[in-house]
């Protein structure tokens, strides 16, 4: 059996979160940030939510239907924020349109260089990264010492499991 990977979210942070994300009445995309922390099962690693922060909209530098990119103060900020909570980021941003949930091409190549940066300032802690779109999520976890993300098997939302689509393949380079 495989190691899982889960994000526990509270109803009400759930709910918050996906009205965040795709309540864009221009259809841009949006983005949020959890902080959590693991707790290791057997064969799975929860991931508990401590804390969440919707991006507004002077977090941004530019926003789109198919891109967004944060300003500087809104990335040293999230992780200024993990280090005071002595936790692990969650990234999430949205995707528009009819399309099921996974990760585009400059999603991946952004993963490449931000979240090696973003693992050396916090220490090796785990990053997890959440696509969502109307029909569903996708999701990947960097832990330990793999450079390879694990996909995100769910979401479980109080006693509710959200299976993730899984639709994103990882193929970050095979110099890895």
């Amino acid at each position: 059996m495989t190691q899982q990977f889960v994000l526990d979210l509270p109803c009400h942070v759930h709910e918050a979160l996906w009205t965040h994300l795709l309540a864009d009445s221009r259809g841009r995309e949006s983005a949020a940030f959890a902080f959590v922390r693991p707790g290791a099962g057997e064969l799975h690693t929860a991931f508990k939510c401590v804390e969440w922060f919707p991006v507004p909209e002077a977090g941004f530098t530019s926003r789109s239907a198919v891109h967004l990119e944060l300003t500087d103060s809104t990335r040293a900020s999230v992780i200024k924020r993990a280090h005071l909570l002595d936790a692990s980021i969650v990234e999430f941003h949205s995707h528009t349109g009819p399309w099921p949930a996974s990760f585009s091409p400059s999603d991946l190549a952004g993963f490449k260089e931000f979240v090696p940066h973003v693992r050396w300032r916090l220490k090796g802690r785990p990053y997890v990264a959440i696509v969502v779109a109307g029909d569903g999520f996708d999701g990947f976890v960097w832990a330990g010492d793999d450079l390879r993300p694990k996909q995100l098997d769910a979401i479980r939302v109080d006693a509710h499991v959200l299976d993730a689509t899984k639709l994103t393949y990882w193929n970050g380079g095979d110099d890895e």
